[in-house]
């Protein structure tokens, strides 16, 4: 049974990847930082930092030729929405290589919400502990009957943030291992768990 939002067309209408992309890029072109206040300009700057792991990625990346296979066997129309903000560092560093993914197959309608604009429907989908967290990503049939859902971040890079944060250390320095992680894991295991939901749907 298809849920109120998916017959509003909501997703549907969402943004493109490329849609995203650009309003990101010319709403940091826009901004003056010296006119910021402290706080202000600490967000500018993180998400401006995103925009240069999201770049790095599309330079670097490549899907593989397994993923490929894996996403040619959908011969139906699907949509991928994800709710995410760019200044999601998680985002960052998984949103370019899902797009990338679902762009090799035509039947995959790739849309993106925001979720502070769209906090009803991101309330149907919070974590274990009731939280917004993104990015999060729900596939749909065109009937609207839910595939499946993926986020806020790989299984290995949430174990390392939930131990980490388990013996007493700061937020910011776990995240710091956090994008260390990112860096290293170059998509492997967002590749690995999307073939492994792609495998279960097929």
């Amino acid at each position: 049974m298809s849920k109120q939002f998916f017959d509003e067309k909501r997703p549907h209408n969402g943004k493109t990847y490329n849609e995203y992309f650009t309003e990101w890029e010319e709403s940091l072109e826009k901004v003056n930082p010296d006119e910021l206040d402290a706080e202000a300009k600490s967000t500018y700057e993180y998400t401006k930092m995103n925009m240069q792991r999201t770049k790095r990625i599309h330079k670097t990346y490549t899907v593989s030729d397994e993923l490929k296979a894996m996403l040619s066997k959908i011969t139906k129309e699907q949509i991928w929405m994800v709710l995410t903000e760019n200044w999601c560092g998680d985002s960052a560093q998984t949103l370019p290589y899902i797009a990338l993914a679902a762009h090799e197959n035509s039947n995959i309608k790739f849309r993106i919400l925001n979720r502070d604009e769209n906090l009803d429907i991101m309330d149907q989908y919070l974590t274990e502990k009731g939280a917004r967290s993104i990015p999060k990503l729900v596939a749909f049939d065109t009937e609207g009957n839910e595939l499946f859902q993926w986020g806020p971040r790989p299984k290995e890079a949430q174990k390392l943030v939930q131990e980490e944060m388990a013996k007493g250390r700061e937020k910011q320095d776990v995240y710091k291992d956090l994008h260390l992680w990112y860096g290293r894991n170059r998509g492997q295991e967002i590749e690995k768990e999307l073939m492994e939901i792609l495998k279960d749907i097929a």
